[in-house]
């Protein structure tokens, strides 16, 4: 059924059935997610999927499923171990699941909310974007396609690299040439080697294609959309241009710090030449935004490093992509209302466009949010597991941005500090986008104006 003007109306009229549903579409997302998480817990519960005898916990189960779906990659078990090739396919479906349809989900929730918001609104996006609203069948086939490409040229040269490189069979170096392919476009983390990606730190031709699956899949799908039909600069939207801007500054930026953080940290990559180190810092600023895959051990990392990957993981990647986090465009619209309160503007600029106010506060209120997220939870799983204040920070950021790294807490985890990051795995993966699209489609309430106050600041 196509939509029609009076279904998304901003007037009083009688609402159908169909647009009260459409109306709040985030609902959607979230009941599409919860459905999927709980087919994959089942799934993951059948003795099949476990080795051994019996299937496995529900709570493990249910675990590994919302680390799955919500593309995170924090495990209580070892995937490669643990699992079966049946329980292995299962987590990869769920991943593949959870990372396209993610992108699916919320492009088609900003095409459902620029139908929303009104003719002048959508010409208004339509003429920032250079494009028009966009039907599903095309943001569908551009999802697909995107998707398809990138994994399918990464696994193709991640098993020629296993197979000739690493001596493992043709059709295991399949295997794993496939599964890591899917499970860095989507950044998920999950790893079918028990020390994640740590035996091939040096190894270019395994860490490279893996950087590169995640940095495409983080940009969004709206920004590669958008590069792939023109290539000027000058014709690029405002959210593309600070989405680029941003992810160029993190990644150059995260590669230098990381790189001299861990320098003369022997546990890590103080024993290596200067270009494996350089490598391993540049490998490990693309992982905290947000891949999961580790190729050192952070649980001997310096308490710089935590803190920096803590940053990364929290700013997260690019909006409508596979990244999690709180994503990089919230953080640079911040960076440019600190910038116009320091010049004393009244409007805030970013590349020659002025960001509208409701942008600012939808930015503001997804931040303070997330921090109020990621502390509660800290708090809470600190008296839970009396675990060390810094590793339990490092896993709720982890979890809430959808990272998968850890200290090596994870196992350690009673039952009820999984439930705390499962639900925290969920909120991170979902929050942000149903807050905004809450916000986007939010009526305004008052037809009037308080006296204005002046209350004090700093």
């Amino acid at each position: 059924m196509p939509f029609s003007p009076t279904m998304l109306s901003d007037t009083g009229a009688r609402a159908t059935p169909r647009s009260r549903l459409l109306r709040h579409p985030a609902q959607t997302v979230v009941a599409a997610f919860a459905v999927g998480n709980t087919i994959g817990t089942l799934l993951l519960m059948l003795p099949m999927a476990r080795t051994g005898d019996g299937g496995a916990p529900f709570v493990t189960a249910l675990f590994t499923s919302t680390s799955a779906v919500c593309v995170t990659g924090l495990v209580t078990v070892d995937t490669a171990t643990y699992w079966t090739g049946f329980g292995q396919a299962v987590i990869l479906g769920l991943i593949q699941v959870g990372g396209f349809g993610f992108m699916t989900m919320t492009t088609l929730l900003v095409l459902f909310i620029g139908r929303r918001l009104g003719l002048r609104s959508r010409i208004a996006a339509a003429a920032e974007t250079k494009s028009g609203v966009g039907d599903v069948r095309t943001v569908l086939v551009g999802v697909f396609r995107i998707t398809v490409i990138v994994e399918a040229v990464v696994a193709l040269a991640l098993t020629l690299r296993f197979w000739l490189g690493h001596g493992f069979g043709f059709l295991e170096s399949l295997r794993l040439g496939g599964f890591h392919a899917v499970s860095a476009f989507n950044n998920a983390g999950f790893a079918l080697f028990s020390d994640s990606l740590m035996s091939y730190l040096t190894d270019p031709w395994i860490q490279l294609p893996i950087v590169v699956a995640i940095v495409i899949g983080g940009l969004g799908f709206p920004v590669l959309l958008e590069l792939l039909r023109r290539r000027a600069r000058r014709h690029w939207s405002l959210h593309t241009q600070l989405t680029l801007f941003m992810t160029t500054i993190l990644l150059v930026g995260g590669t230098v710090f990381m790189t001299l953080s861990e320098w003369g940290n022997d546990a890590t990559i103080g024993t290596l030449n200067p270009a494996q180190k350089l490598l391993a810092g540049f490998v490990h600023a693309v992982q905290p935004r947000t891949a999961g895959f580790n190729a050192w051990d952070y649980g001997q990392a310096t308490d710089e490093t935590l803190l920096g990957t803590i940053m990364l993981m929290f700013v997260g990647g690019g909006s409508a992509g596979t990244a999690g986090g709180l994503k990089v465009t919230t953080f640079v619209v911040l960076f440019f209302v600190i910038v116009a309160e320091v010049r004393g503007e009244h409007d805030v600029v970013a590349f020659g466009r002025r960001i509208g106010d409701r942008t600012v506060r939808q930015a503001i209120t997804v931040a303070l949010l997330g921090v109020a997220a990621v502390v509660g939870s800290t708090m809470l799983l600190t008296q839970l597991t009396g675990l060390p204040f810094r590793d339990v920070l490092f896993e709720t950021t982890s979890a809430f941005s959808t990272v998968g790294l850890s200290t090596g807490i994870t196992a350690q985890v009673p039952e009820s500090g999984q439930f705390v990051l499962a639900a925290l795995m969920f909120l991170g993966r979902l929050g942000p986008v149903t807050l905004v699209s809450a916000l986007a489609l939010r009526k305004r309430g008052r037809r009037y104006t308080y006296p204005e106050g002046w209350p004090l600041i700093g």
